[in-house]
């Protein structure tokens, strides 16, 4: 018994060794994914320039990109299944490095939207396969942390993409925003093939054909809609068309999906509690209040407060130092309280964070803000982890795909809902008050909202068990 035990404590060790490194080299491809959605904005003048366009044109180049995006997202837990998830990552590595590639050699504006499209189908399929291989390699009781480490880059992206962004298309060119990818690229192609297992199901039903047209279609109108909603460039009328066949699409291919024997999509995972409520209902809701927060605070110090980007990227650093400063005690925040009273009490810690932006002016000490900024970072990193890791706290072994696939695309609901709801209320607000440019009472009113449904959202969560998750964040309950 004494032998015994001294070779398994070991292999258990070498174990959550193993699917930490892989959360890691998964997490290391994401942040090139993340980073590239959000660095591109700050380029988009420039290369207009250079492209002989006017700028308004080359929004198409961030539609496109999303749009390619939701089309091939519901594909992607069905391929890793087929194909083995290890060899859908790599090829979905492969894909966006080498459109990067061709997007920084772009010469005009044709070859940059074919290239961002490519570049679109690659990040589809990276996310929900990623996550999915996270999941089969992680026990329970290292989800928390696998989980922590493939959220960092969704965390820290928006807020240092476009300060980065700004700086490489200021003292290099715009190129270097897509060339900057490849050597990111190359080295989680590299990691991957290194310490990612070849994991393959031994059985896999023929594509769904039918539910991937209905469900690509409802995701792509559904966020075709919003994305236009936050541009502004198209018709109120035309976007909620939008909306509502995405709407409509989305409801036909939910009832094909329960219908027939072998779905694209397995439904089931939103029977289990902690999914629902961390992906569909309370979790969509929190998600909208922690997506707003990095749209509006670059806009409220440089539009509200009149700052420089420099100045603007100088105050988003104490909200970047928030969000990876929590993530050393993240793992032990959930043991000792569990997921229920995290999500409702921090829930409300990041929603009054972010109301209390509505009290900033330009007179606002220094140190105010930057206290201010922190909180709301340590607070939006750790709802956001607490959120991703409860979604699979329950899911079993055969709902994982197609659970990693209906969160993806919730979550891409979300982070466009989210600004897109933000965007709406500074624009109504503008409106009522008849300004012709954004002001300061426009940004408090937008925090303002902002923060009412992130408290809505955390008070939700009250109704999960005491014991929601208990086997993952190894939260003991009081009895």
């Amino acid at each position: 018994m004494t032998i015994a035990r001294t070779i398994e404590e070991p292999s258990e060790a070498s174990f959550g060794r193993q699917s930490r490194i892989i959360a890691f080299v998964v997490a290391v491809s994401f942040f090139m994914q993340f980073l590239d959605g959000t660095i591109i904005t700050t380029s988009l003048p420039q290369m207009a320039v250079s492209f002989g366009v006017e700028p308004v044109s080359m929004s198409i180049g961030i539609t496109v990109y999303l749009l390619t995006m939701a089309a091939f997202v519901p594909l992607a837990g069905w391929a890793g299944d087929r194909y083995g998830a290890r060899r859908v990552f790599l090829a979905s590595i492969a894909i966006f490095t080498m459109a990067s590639l061709f997007c920084g050699l772009s010469g005009n504006l044709t070859e940059f939207i074919i290239a961002r499209a490519v570049q679109g189908i690659g990040s589809a399929l990276m996310t929900p396969v990623g996550r999915i291989i996270v999941l089969k390699n992680a026990r329970k009781s290292d989800l928390v942390h696998a989980m922590s480490m493939i959220t960092w880059p969704a965390l820290t992206a928006p807020v240092i993409g476009p300060v980065l962004g700004s700086f490489i298309t200021t003292y290099l060119s715009w190129h270097w925003n897509f060339l900057i990818n490849i050597p990111i690229g190359i080295i989680g192609l590299g990691l991957v093939l290194r310490f990612v297992p070849d994991q393959r199901e031994e059985k896999v039903a023929r594509l769904d054909f039918i539910g991937f047209l209905q469900s690509a279609a409802g995701l792509t109108f559904l966020l075709a809609g919003l994305e236009f909603v936050v541009q502004g460039t198209t018709g109120l009328a035309a976007s909620i068309a939008l909306i509502a066949a995405g709407a409509v699409f989305s409801i036909i291919a939910t009832r094909h999906f329960l219908k027939v024997d072998e779905p694209l999509l397995d439904l089931s995972a939103f029977k289990v509690q902690t999914f629902t409520m961390s992906t569909l209902s309370a979790g969509t809701a929190s998600r909208v209040a922690i997506n707003a927060t990095p749209f509006l605070i670059p806009l409220l110090f440089q539009v509200g407060f009149g700052k420089t980007a420099i100045d603007a990227g100088t105050y988003l650093l104490f909200y970047f130092a928030g969000n990876l400063g929590m993530k050393a005690i993240t793992t032990q925040t959930l043991r000792i309280f569990g997921f229920r009273n995290v999500l409702v009490v921090n829930g409300l810690i990041s929603s009054a964070s972010i109301a209390g932006c509505a009290l900033l002016s330009p007179s606002t000490p220094g140190p105010l803000i930057y206290c201010l900024l922190f909180i709301a970072g340590l607070s939006r990193s750790m709802n956001f982890t607490a959120l991703n890791t409860l979604g699979f706290a329950d899911i079993h072994a055969a709902q994982r795909s197609s659970a990693s696939t209906l969160s993806s695309m919730l979550q891409q609901v979300s982070l466009l809902l989210g600004v897109a709801v933000a965007a709406a209320v500074l624009n109504l607000s503008r409106t009522i008050h008849g300004g012709e440019m954004l002001s300061l009472i426009d940004f408090r009113w937008a925090f303002l909202i902002i923060g009412l449904i992130g408290g809505i959202s955390a008070l939700r969560f009250i109704s999960l068990p005491h014991d929601a998750g208990a086997e993952v964040s190894r939260h003991k309950v009081k009895t």
